[in-house]
């Protein structure tokens, strides 16, 4: 557990600046619908290394494939919200705002998974919140730019930050839900969603007809965002089923750490007061949350 937990906070972590050292004269040279695409083929792959004889066994229906397919179904639209909402506000704004789905995570998960959350689990993931927050406005700083932050967010990016906090808790909340209420192995699951996962996000490919091949602008580092992308969706299913979404929460959070760490080495960033302050938020949540009987 320590492991994973670890390989997917550095994941999560280096997945921003990995996305920087694609960029070519500051834009992204590829398609990430096509990056969704082969992470989900290459989750499906992995998941088929796992088949053993003993899953031909297991009794299956199409009552245990078809939740999936809606899963999938969610996690596809959040990944396509995700390029339209750029549209309508700054990268900071989106930052700073999506935030918000930590609350709506928990919210959704006390609600349909009937876990009660304390007063001081509430607090805990609250300073989650406000790390989060307290990072994107400012922990880092370039110091050839101007410090004062420009947000700018229409009234229809709002209402798109709000459907996609709605819909990462939604998505996340139910298939922690389907992965622990079916009584089959994960691995067999796992190839349930990914197939679905592949399938629709193929379609949203050719529904988009974007232009240019489907490979594009792909680099080594590229392949290392897919392949990383793809182990910690595995390492995340494992937490889903055997943990909680609030687990995966914490995850995230933490990864602000190995976020900061490798901007201030590979791009000559500062660490400024508010990463100090986000540091500390989290060590407080993880205290209240996991430390305090």
């Amino acid at each position: 557990w320590g492991l994973m937990l670890v390989l997917s906070v550095a994941i999560y972590g280096s997945h921003a600046p990995l996305l920087t050292l694609c960029k070519v004269d500051g834009m992204i040279p590829f398609s990430s619908t096509s990056v969704v695409v082969l992470v989900e083929l290459t989750k499906l792959m992995l998941s088929l290394q796992t088949w053993n004889r003993e899953l031909l066994g297991v009794a299956v229906s199409w009552r245990h494939v078809a939740p999936f397919a809606l899963s999938a179904l969610l996690y596809a639209a959040n990944n396509n919200l995700v390029v339209h909402m750029q549209l309508f506000m700054d990268p900071s704004t989106y930052q700073i705002l999506s935030n918000l789905k930590i609350v709506s995570t928990a919210l959704l998960y006390s609600l349909f998974l009937r876990q009660r959350l304390s007063m001081r689990k509430w607090l805990a993931l609250f300073l989650l919140v406000a790390a989060g927050v307290s990072y994107s406005c400012g922990g880092l700083q370039d110091p050839g730019s101007p410090s004062k932050m420009q947000l700018h967010i229409t009234l229809v990016g709002l209402l798109l930050i709000l459907v996609y906090c709605l819909i990462s808790g939604l998505s996340a909340v139910y298939t922690e839900a389907i992965l622990k209420t079916q009584a089959l192995p994960l691995s067999l699951q796992n190839l349930f969603l990914y197939f679905f996962g592949v399938l629709l996000n193929l379609i949203g490919y050719f529904w988009s007809s974007a232009e240019g091949s489907f490979l594009e602008g792909f680099s080594s580092w590229v392949l290392v965002i897919v392949v990383s992308q793809a182990l910690n969706g595995l390492i995340m299913s494992v937490v889903m089923k055997h943990s909680s979404n609030i687990t995966r929460l914490f995850v995230i959070s933490c990864s602000i750490l190995v976020n900061a760490l490798l901007s201030v080495t590979l791009f000559n960033l500062q660490l400024t007061v508010l990463f100090f302050v986000a540091v500390s938020c989290i060590g407080l949540a993880v205290h209240l949350y996991y430390g305090v009987t």
